[in-house]
C-alpha cells in the first residue's frame, strides 16, 4: 500500500516552511479550532455535514518535522466515515542546495481507501496550492480561497 505523498521545493528557509505549516488557519481552514503549533496541541477541522476531524500534534521539531495523528474523523460522503481515524499527517522539511524541500505524507491514505479519490485532490489544493502559496508569498488560500467546498457524491 502506497501512502499519499506530495512534495515541493521553495527558496525559503526550513524555519519559514515550518512556521507556515503550523499556521494551519492560513492554509487549510480559517475555522480551525484550538492550537496548531505545539506538541500535544489538538485541533478540529470541519466542513459542516461533510468532514470533521481532530488532529493531535505528536511530533513538532522546528525546521524539520511536524506529525499529526488523526484521533477522530467523520466523513459523511463515504461508507467508513471514520476512515481517517488513526492515520498520520506528516510534514518533513529538508534543506536542499536550491532551497527547502517539503514532503507531505498522509500515512494511511492509500489508493485502496474509499476517501482516496476525494481526499487526494483536496490535499493537492491545500498543500501544493495553499500551503506553498503561504510559504512563498505570505498569503495562503484556506478553505479553497473562500469558495464553498462541494460535498462529494456519496458512494454506494
Amino acid at each position: 500500500m502506497k501512502n499519499y505523498t506530495t512534495s515541493f521545493t521553495v527558496k525559503n528557509s526550513p524555519e519559514e516552511v515550518f512556521n507556515a505549516i503550523t499556521r494551519v488557519r492560513d492554509w487549510w481552514s480559517r475555522d480551525i479550532i484550538c492550537g496548531t503549533a505545539k506538541q500535544g496541541d489538538e485541533f478540529v477541522f470541519e466542513v459542516p455535514d461533510v468532514h470533521k476531524s481532530v488532529q493531535k500534534l505528536m511530533e513538532v521539531v522546528p525546521g524539520k518535522r511536524v506529525v499529526w495523528l488523526v484521533t477522530e474523523a467523520n466523513m459523511t460522503f463515504i461508507k467508513k466515515a471514520d476512515e481517517w481515524t488513526g492515520t498520520k499527517v506528516i510534514f518533513d522539511i529538508t534543506e536542499e542546495n536550491d532551497g527547502t524541500k517539503l514532503t507531505f505524507t498522509h500515512e494511511g491514505l492509500v489508493p485502496e481507501a474509499e476517501c482516496y479519490k476525494f481526499c487526494t485532490p483536496a490535499w493537492e489544493q491545500y498543500i501544493d496550492g495553499s500551503l506553498k502559496k503561504l510559504i512563498t508569498t505570505g498569503k495562503g488560500a484556506p478553505n479553497l480561497e473562500g469558495e464553498t467546498i462541494e460535498k462529494p457524491p456519496k458512494t454506494n
